[in-house]
């Protein structure tokens, strides 16, 4: 896991202190900071509840504003940025030390040398109940230890701002205070070991850089209800977090007691993992309804059906979690309408969004994955090999947006106004690329689909070879032996897309079957090594190209108009890898390839792997720091070369 220590008298590393880390709960919600304690985003919070798992996310404590008091002397313990850009209190002097390992704890010199505060926090994932402990090391002087809490009760997206509506009213039993300041709102709970004094008042005008930079509301207001003071002398300070529903009555023993009960089996939990990798992946799997489901990224994605079906194979399949797989499968299964899954679940509930054209066929490679484990009943077999049936027959005879088998036997997709692959950006009524016709990795995947079909149903084998032939005779650029990105763009017969982008790979690796191999797989490989590759992904499209976007950076326009035309995507590093691997050998891809993605396990979004980052050097991290494919598809590789 990440440590951070500060060296000498030099304070920790500004930029360190924007780290940020994650401490996921079971269904949807989260905690989430920076290793300075500020926020930086809308979506920090040390309560942040799912209501409608994982869905309907709620934020009702946003942080806490502690300090520690010796005598007459007063020590921050945390740091708050307020607008425009006011540092206050900086503690970065007085912290010495972040370890991510067993969560996120943080070691604090306070008044002289000898005297120490380790404050911790951490999420007991299935009570999902916050945990917040401090004590004091290397002294018995009388310390104080007095903290805020922050609320507002939002949703996620939202911010909050001083209004009249806001009830400050608390509700004090034995050791739990309880809030609720809109009716509407789950009711907050805070269980302590401390005493509650009531004292309400505004904090005003909270500045989230993060959000600033993507060109949001960045701003917000938070309500305190009052202080909690404890005495650190003797011994732990616990306070637990929690919405009403994750637990409706007091506990059943003392607020230490039941904290160190949360530590015990979560320290077991998370040990049971059996690497850095696995314990990070277990992150994302989460509940829905009966069964589970796959969180596309923190802090604010839900589940989408393209982004689970790729993950499964890293998070689940690789790491032997077969039985959660099962249970994904069969959740998804039951959603097909026409031939497709959905790709996304709205935020707040209602009917799922079915605009994907790859999400049905990567719902198909997923199962094959997984039957292939042998682990899956006669019963399960079934019905998921009627749900992949179910997906090819819709798409043979036509679905929705355009979707249908073409007289070549390849997939055409796509209408105006519509974004379908996984190059998905829209700002507006804008498709930033439409790809609209037959994209080559939706080919690649189709072909993919019907082989894995053919093995049950030898219906599908005439159409598979239809296919193969179509693809072999209309995708190969006769000058480069590459291959083009789409043919029959805007279904106009014979027209042809090169732009160079990694799309290509997929015809090599990253699915089960391989389109290509010899000079023409060796050409695509390399030309994605020499104008794509980054030691953080693959860019989405080469420098020498005239629409080209060196950084992902400023506000919706300008980052949708870079997400998918030069911006670097960590995820397809496992496509490439396998390609690199199936035409050159696995002889020293591990450190050539995959060493910077595990080094960037200690930056940006702690212990993950970031959604995007820059296509220039030097590559800045950029969108989601916790993104579950670029986990998976690291530790599927992972697993790929070790056993090869």
């Amino acid at each position: 896991m990440t440590r951070i220590d500060r060296t000498d008298q030099t304070p920790i590393d500004a930029a360190r202190l924007e780290d940020e880390w994650l401490e996921p709960g079971a269904n949807g919600g989260f905690a989430s900071g920076t290793v300075g304690t500020m926020r930086t985003r809308r979506y920090h919070a040390l309560l942040l509840t799912a209501t409608q798992p994982p869905a309907g996310r709620m934020v009702l404590i946003n942080g806490i504003e502690a300090w520690l008091r010796t005598g007459d002397k007063r020590f921050p313990l945390t740091m708050q940025r307020y607008a425009p850009d006011v540092l206050y209190p900086d503690t970065s002097a007085s912290l010495l030390s972040f370890d991510t390992d067993p969560w996120p704890t943080w070691r604090y010199r306070v008044d002289n040398d000898a005297a120490i505060i380790v404050a911790e926090v951490f999420v007991a994932k299935e009570a999902r109940q916050t945990v917040l402990r401090w004590r004091l090391e290397g002294t018995s002087t009388a310390a104080k230890l007095e903290v805020r809490p922050l609320l507002s009760g939002r949703d996620y997206h939202a911010l909050h701002h001083e209004n009249p509506a806001f009830s400050f009213d608390a509700t004090l039993e034995g050791e739990r205070v309880q809030w609720q300041p809109y009716a509407d709102l789950p009711t907050i709970c805070v269980t302590s070991n401390g005493a509650y004094d009531h004292a309400p008042d505004w904090y005003r005008n909270f500045c989230y850089a993060r959000e600033r930079e993507r060109g949001l509301d960045f701003t917000e207001d938070l309500a305190t209800p009052g202080v909690f003071t404890f005495d650190l002398s003797r011994g732990d300070a616990i306070m637990i977090l929690h919405d009403h529903a994750g637990h409706d009555k007091p506990f059943e023993d003392s607020a230490l007691a039941h904290a160190s009960h949360l530590a015990s089996r979560e320290t077991e939990r998370r040990a049971a993992f059996g690497s850095r990798l696995a314990r990070s992946a277990d992150a994302y799997v989460v509940t829905r309804n009966v069964g589970k489901t796959i969180i596309a990224g923190f802090p604010w994605f839900t589940d989408w059906g393209r982004d689970t079906f790729i993950s499964m194979r890293g998070l689940l399949l690789a790491s032997g979690r077969h039985q959660e797989a099962e249970s994904i499968l069969l959740e998804w299964a039951d959603t097909i309408s026409e031939g497709m899954v959905p790709n996304r679940f709205p935020d707040s509930g209602g009917l799922p969004e079915y605009n994907s054209v790859d999400a049905s066929l990567w719902f198909i490679v997923a199962v094959h994955d997984y039957l292939a484990t042998g682990d899956a009943h006669a019963a399960t077999t079934s019905r998921l090999q009627r749900a992949a049936d179910a997906i090819l027959e819709g798409y043979s005879r036509g679905t929705r947006f355009g979707i249908a088998a073409d007289t070549d036997g390849l997939l055409r997709a796509g209408v105006p106004g519509v974004q379908l692959t996984w190059m998905d950006a829209k700002a507006g009524n804008w498709v930033v690329t439409p790809r609209i016709g037959k994209p080559v990795e939706v080919q690649a995947l189709w072909i993919n689909a019907l082989t894995i079909a053919s093995a049950w149903n030898p219906h599908w084998q005439a159409l598979r070879d239809q296919a193969r032939l179509a693809f072999a005779a209309r995708f190969v650029d006769p000058d480069t032996h590459t291959l083009f990105d789409v043919v029959d763009v805007d279904h106009e017969p014979g027209k042809i897309d090169r732009s160079i982008r990694p799309n290509q790979i997929f015809a090599i690796g990253g699915l089960p079957f391989p389109l290509v191999d010899g000079d023409i797989a060796r050409a695509v490989v390399g030309q994605a090594e020499t104008q794509l590759f980054t030691p953080l992904g693959l860019r989405t499209l080469a420098p020498s190209d005239p629409a080209y976007k060196a950084h992902y950076a400023g506000g919706v326009l300008a980052r949708d108009g870079a997400y998918h035309q030069g911006t670097v995507w960590p995820w397809l590093i496992g496509p490439f890898v396998e390609a690199w691997v199936r035409v050159h050998g696995a002889d020293g891809a591990r450190e050539r390839f995959l060493a910077p993605l595990h080094a960037h396990l200690d930056r940006y979004g702690l212990d993950h792997i970031s959604e995007v980052a820059d296509g220039d050097a030097p590559h800045t991290p950029g969108g989601t720091p916790f993104q579950a494919w670029s986990l998976a598809e690291l530790l599927r590789i992972d697993k790929l070369l070790g056993d090869a």
